[in-house]
């Protein structure tokens, strides 16, 4: 529920509200603003329905919110969410491009890939340390020692860190070595693991399962802003559908029927999406065409030697011309790639 106050009405008419609010199980919300104070009233809807507030004499309306999900709904926050990566903004105008191998095979190998990244003008650094791999006998990645790989070699090209987090218990760890979290499609639902995220205050990628609709990964954020981290980033990264051209079917259209719904910032995955290097600079053209605000691409200083997902990871020469091309199609879609 939104609940808009009256001009006149004072600091402790909203808190008088917000402690009612409060009483009845439902999380409270604040928003001050230069005109009129906006409160919210977030949770179950028959304690909502109970307040019966449109009444009260300091109260100029009050709109339910339709959406299922409420925090991360446009509804209740109508302007764009940043999210700080490092240094950089995710969102906001700017278009965002993540990088780096499947996995972290080695100091080596790694510092070889992120070096094309930095150069090509890469704003953050991907690779797996933990790898969900469908064949039990697939590599697995490197664990703690890929971490600290992660670790030093973001420090060494001064790019921050993105990784996949598989288990609640690896969360602490992961958080001492790297700059922001990866939620997997195969754990977009593991709502424990997503409460444990919401109570971390690092960045939460958060990716769309492969069988998920849209809806279900809005939910999903809303377990992870409930429990308080506001630091979503939501990523498309293909469907499965009964096509098998392509290792998935990259939902486009996801990305404009998002940033209508919610305010979180949006990437894509044109990797994953296609799972076909030759798909990944088209897509990724048509993704920043569509609104998005940036992608996390599969990038590898040799593809052909890579451990995992090599037949889908752009060459650096590849990388290089893809992001001269983004450049060109941010700034006709009014987006900055810097």
């Amino acid at each position: 529920m939104i609940i808009v106050m009256k001009p006149e009405a004072t600091t402790e008419d909203a808190r008088q509200i917000l402690d009612r609010i409060e009483a009845l199980g439902l999380k409270p919300l604040h928003m001050p603003g230069s005109e009129r104070t906006v409160l919210g009233a977030i949770g179950n809807e028959r304690a909502i329905a109970s307040l019966r507030l449109e009444g009260h004499p300091k109260i100029e309306r009050v709109t339910p919110i339709l959406a299922p999900y409420q925090l991360v709904s446009r509804e209740l926050h109508p302007h764009d969410t940043i999210v700080k990566l490092g240094e950089h903004s995710v969102g906001g105008g700017k278009f965002t491009v993540i990088a780096g191998p499947c996995s972290v095979e080695g100091l080596e190998e790694f510092s070889k890939t992120a070096a094309v990244v930095r150069e090509a003008g890469g704003h953050a650094l991907r690779g797996g340390a933990f790898k969900p791999r469908t064949s039990p006998y697939s590599f697995q990645g490197l664990g703690e020692q890929g971490l600290q790989i992660m670790q030093q070699v973001g420090q060494e090209v001064g790019l921050p860190t993105v990784t996949e987090v598989l288990d609640v218990s690896d969360i602490e760890l992961i958080a001492d070595h790297v700059t922001a979290f990866q939620v997997g499609s195969r754990n977009m639902q593991n709502f424990r693991l997503l409460r444990a995220l919401g109570q971390q205050q690092k960045p939460v990628l958060l990716k769309r399962g492969m069988a998920a609709k849209i809806e279900d990964l809005l939910l999903a954020a809303e377990y992870i802003v409930t429990e308080g981290n506001s630091n979503v980033i939501l990523c498309e990264r293909g469907i499965t559908t009964f096509e098998t051209a392509t290792r998935n079917t990259l939902d486009l259209n996801a990305i404009p029927f998002i940033k209508q719904r919610s305010h979180l910032p949006v990437l894509v995955d044109p990797s994953h999406g296609t799972g076909r290097r030759e798909l990944v600079t088209p897509m990724a053209l048509a993704a920043a065409a569509a609104g998005a605000d940036g992608i996390i691409v599969e990038v590898h200083h040799d593809p052909s030697n890579a451990l995992s997902d090599g037949q889908q990871s752009l060459y650096p020469e590849q990388f290089a011309d893809l992001m001269k091309r983004l450049a060109a199609v941010a700034d006709a879609v009014g987006k900055e790639l810097a």
